[in-house]
């Protein structure tokens, strides 16, 4: 089935998502968080910032979550919060996503000196224990939330940038590739028309585990205080601050922040099969 018109990709889109529920059920909930992201502050009953004499609350039908030790709603903060750890989840994934491509695409296609160099480079990156290096990079640059996004980033680029140069060597010399080639076509075009396409269903499996690594490396770079600061609300940031209380008995304060999170990373990570199924040619019908 050819896809170069909407109605037939989104043709494309339902079939793939009646053929697999639990693709059905990731996009759902891939939905879900996508509606707490952009209408986030229109939901929360309480400002998320605003403190109150409700402190340590436990929950209750005034307060959902609970209250946190400056009486701000946990319940408001854990909502408003998805915005931002979505934000450099999709920013982080779609930085390393298009750089990791175009030096896959180089280092497979062209090879030679262009290959030693990218993998040479790759490799140093992938020595480092990547959370570390995460660290260092936020911690040289600052810790706001555009350092977190190109930290996480800069380590999630390897894993795109060896799938396509996989992808790109093993099909350069394949039957199609010679005939656009015939045909006329530029390198660059050849590349980008005939051969990336095809590392596309790998990479789609890469790119929802990497928006769920993503996730956890913003909370977790947040949760030892090299993230965003506080009283920014995020997840990591929520959990850090519950983890003081877990012992008093205020269990809420982490665990509503660490399901959410949990949440998250668990839809990112069940969307892979449903991405390649969609983005596969030889899944259209």
């Amino acid at each position: 089935m050819s896809l170069s018109s909407p109605q037939s990709f989104a043709g494309h889109v339902g079939y793939v998502l009646r053929q697999n529920p639990v693709t059905l059920i990731a996009f759902s909930l891939l939905a879900g968080l996508i509606f707490c992201a952009v209408l986030g502050p229109l939901l929360t009953p309480y400002d998320p910032l605003a403190s109150s004499d409700a402190i340590l609350q436990p929950p209750s039908g005034a307060h959902w979550f609970g209250t946190d030790h400056l009486g701000r709603d946990v319940f408001s903060r854990v909502i408003v919060a998805t915005r931002l750890d979505m934000t450099i989840s999709i920013g982080a994934v779609a930085l390393s996503f298009v750089a990791g491509s175009i030096l896959g695409c180089v280092a497979g296609y062209w090879g030679g000196w262009f290959d030693a160099i990218i993998s040479r480079g790759l490799d140093m990156i992938m020595a480092f224990p990547l959370f570390v290096l995460a660290m260092g990079i936020v911690a040289a640059l600052g810790n706001t939330v555009e350092n977190v996004i190109y930290a996480t980033a800069v380590i999630n680029t390897p894993f795109y940038a060896r799938v396509v140069r996989a992808e790109v060597n093993i099909r350069r010399y394949a039957g199609f590739v010679q005939a656009a080639k015939l045909a006329g076509n530029s390198d660059l075009r050849v590349v980008a028309m005939h051969i990336f396409p095809n590392a596309l269903p790998p990479m789609m499996v890469q790119v929802s585990l990497n928006m769920g690594w993503a996730v956890l490396n913003a909370a977790g770079l947040s949760f030892i205080g090299l993230g965003v600061r506080p009283p920014t609300p995020e997840w990591g940031i929520m959990v850090a601050e519950g983890a003081n209380y877990i012992i008093s008995g205020e269990w809420w304060l982490a665990l509503f922040p660490g399901l959410w999170l949990m949440l998250a990373v668990f839809t990112f990570n069940l969307l892979g099969d449903g991405l390649r199924d969609i983005v596969d040619p030889k899944q259209r019908r």
